[in-house]
C-alpha cells in the first residue's frame, strides 16, 4: 500500500489521480489531499477517500473545510506553508504534484527534503528553478517520475537505454486549436475558442497554454532538467493526432515512440506505480493509428514557443520569469483583457524590463517570480500590450 499526498486535488491532474486510487484500493490510499479554494469538491473528496489531512491554501475558507469535516475526524489546515509542511508527513510516500503554475514549486522542495518520490505533473517546478530542484534531487533519496504524457513517454523510451547512445529527444505537440488558423485571425480568436482543445481534457490554464504553444516550451524546459540533455537536442515536432506521445532517437538512426490514446490515466497510474503497468485504459486500434502525420511547428506564428531556446540559453532566473509572465498573461486573456497575440508580447515585455540572475538562490526565486509578475500585471493593466509592446 503506498500513501499518496496530492497537490492540487480538486484540478483535471488531482480528480484523475483520484480515479486510479479509487479503482485500485488494495495498491494506494490518499492520506492528504489539498486545494487551493475549490473548498466544496475538496470536502466531497476528503469524505470519499477519508484521508489523514486535507488542506486548502485560501485561509479565507480554513472555518468552513474544519466545520463540514469536523464529524468525519479529518485533520485541516490551511495556508501555503501548511501545504508545504505536509508534503513531508510520515504517512506519505508519493507527491503528486497535481497544481498548476509556480506554486507547486516550494511543496516540491519540501517533499524533496523528505525523501518523498514525486510524481511530477507540474511543470512550472523544473521550468521555474529547473537548476535549484535538480542540485536538491542530488542530495535526497527521492526520485522524480513524470506524469506530463510526453514526458511520461521520453522516461518509458528510456528505460533500459544507455545515456551516451542517446541522440535527441522528440516531443510532440497536437498545435492546438489554432494549428490551421491563418496568422492574421490569431489577434480576434476568444479565450473560449482557445479552450477548445481538439484532443485532450485539460484545466483551463494549460488549455490556452497549448493554444501557445507555451506548453510545449516549458515541456522543452521540462525535459532537459528531467532527462539532462541540452537544448539542441530536445526538437518538438507537432503531431495532430496525440497518439505518438513522444519519441526518442538513438545514436544508430533507431527512433523509439510510445504510442496510447489521449488518457491521463495512463501516465498517472504508470508513476504512481512506480512504473507497474496496472491500469487499464482504452485500447488503441489500427484505425487509430492508420494515419500518424508529423508536421515542423511555426515558431512565427506560435513565436511562445521559441522562448524555450532563450530561456535555455539564457539559463539562472530567464526561465522563471517566463513563467511568471504567462500566467498573468494566460489569466489576463481567459478574463478578456487582452489578445490572444498579447501574451507573447507581455512575456516579451516582461523579460526585456528583468536581469538575469546566473546562479540563484530560493530567495532569488522568489523575488523573480514576484517582481515579473508585477511587470507583467502592469503591462495588461495600462493596456501596453496594445500600443507600446509592440516595439
Amino acid at each position: 500500500m503506498k500513501n499518496i499526498a496530492i497537490l492540487g486535488s480538486t484540478g483535471s491532474i488531482g480528480t484523475q489521480t483520484i480515479d486510479i486510487i479509487l479503482a485500485h484500493p488494495d495498491e494506494f490510499r490518499a492520506t492528504v489531499l489539498t486545494a487551493g479554494s475549490n473548498v466544496d469538491l475538496l470536502v466531497d473528496q476528503a469524505r470519499q477517500l477519508r484521508p489523514s489531512l486535507a488542506v486548502i491554501a485560501d485561509q479565507s475558507l480554513y472555518g468552513r473545510l474544519k466545520e463540514l469535516l469536523a464529524p468525519l475526524g479529518i485533520d485541516c489546515a490551511a495556508g501555503p506553508e501548511a501545504i508545504a509542511d505536509a508534503m513531508a508527513r510520515p504517512d506519505v510516500d508519493i507527491v503528486v504534484t497535481a497544481t498548476v503554475g509556480y506554486s507547486g514549486l516550494v511543496p516540491t522542495l519540501r517533499a524533496i527534503e523528505a525523501g518523498k518520490d514525486i510524481a511530477l505533473a507540474n511543470k512550472e517546478t523544473l521550468v521555474a528553478a529547473g537548476q535549484l530542484v535538480t542540485d536538491r534531487l542530488s542530495a535526497s533519496p527521492s526520485r522524480i517520475i513524470p506524469v506530463d504524457s510526453e514526458h511520461s513517454a521520453i522516461y518509458q523510451c528510456l528505460r533500459g537505454e544507455r545515456d551516451a547512445e542517446v541522440e535527441r529527444l522528440i516531443i510532440t505537440a497536437s498545435g492546438g486549436p489554432f494549428r490551421n488558423l491563418p496568422a492574421r485571425e490569431l489577434a480576434t480568436v476568444t479565450a473560449a475558442d482557445a479552450l477548445r482543445h481538439p484532443n485532450w481534457i485539460m484545466g483551463a490554464k494549460i488549455t490556452i497554454d497549448s493554444a501557445t504553444m507555451i506548453n510545449k516550451a516549458f515541456e522543452i524546459i521540462e525535459a532537459r532538467w528531467l532527462f539532462g540533455i541540452g537544448a539542441e537536442r530536445i526538437t518538438p515536432i507537432v503531431h495532430p493526432q496525440s497518439i505518438v506521445h513522444s519519441m526518442v532517437e538513438f545514436t544508430d538512426g533507431a527512433i523509439k515512440a510510445q504510442l496510447g490514446a489521449p488518457d491521463m490515466h495512463l501516465p498517472i497510474a504508470y508513476a504512481l506505480s512506480g512504473t507497474a503497468r496496472s491500469h487499464q485504459s482504452r485500447r488503441l486500434s489500427f484505425a487509430d493509428m492508420a494515419r500518424l502525420d508529423f508536421i515542423e511547428p511555426d515558431y512565427d506564428r506560435f513565436p511562445c514557443l521559441g522562448l524555450a531556446y532563450r530561456a535555455l540559453a539564457e539559463g539562472g532566473t530567464t526561465a522563471c520569469a517566463v513563467n511568471a509572465a504567462n500566467e498573468v498573461a494566460n489569466e489576463a486573456f481567459r478574463q478578456s483583457r487582452i489578445a490572444f497575440t498579447d501574451i507573447y508580447r507581455i512575456i516579451d515585455h516582461t523579460l526585456d524590463r528583468m536581469d538575469n540572475i546566473a546562479a540563484p538562490s530560493l530567495d532569488d526565486y522568489m523575488e523573480v517570480n514576484r517582481r515579473a509578475r508585477a511587470i507583467a500585471a502592469q503591462a495588461v493593466g495600462s493596456h501596453t500590450a496594445a500600443h507600446c509592446l509592440a516595439d
